[in-house]
This record gives structure tokens, C-alpha cells and sequence, in this order.
């Protein structure tokens, strides 16, 4: 999408979806690195062991359920 091209709205609609995209990116990027360091204490091989997929899939849980909660009490604060 050209947004040269775009009208006032439709470029606010833009920047809005393009900033929601990076901040999802971004908190990919924490919760990746966050359950990695976390969970993976010696070198990967081909496959997680099922410690270390258990531990990633709560981690990740714990992660998604806090960022919610924080995202729930700043909207609560407008």
C-alpha cells in the first residue's frame, strides 16, 4: 500500500494499523527472548525436550496473561 496515495483518514488507519503490527512484533520479540533464556539452559538440539516445551508454553502463557492484564489497567486509567 502507497500511502502517498492515501486521504487523511485512511493514512491515520494506516499508521494506526502499521504501529499496532509493530508493537505486536515487538512484544514477540520479548516473549521470545524472555521464555528462551528462561527455558533453554544448554544447547538446543533437534527438538525441545518435554521440560523445555513445557516450560516455553507456560512461559509464554504467564507472558500473554501479564502483558493483557497491563494493556486492561492503562486502558482503565483514560
Amino acid at each position: 500500500m502507497d500511502p502517498s496515495s492515501l486521504n487523511s483518514a485512511e493514512l491515520e488507519k494506516f499508521l494506526s494499523q502499521e504501529k499496532e503490527r509493530a508493537m505486536v512484533n515487538e512484544m514477540v520479540a520479548k516473549l521470545t527472548s524472555a521464555c528462551w533464556d528462561k527455558c533453554i539452559t544448554s544447547s538446543p538440539g533437534s527438538k525441545f525436550s518435554s521440560s523445555e516445551t513445557s516450560c516455553l508454553s507456560n512461559c509464554a502463557h504467564r507472558y500473554m496473561d501479564m502483558s493483557l492484564i497491563i494493556m486492561k489497567r492503562f486502558q482503565s486509567m483514560n
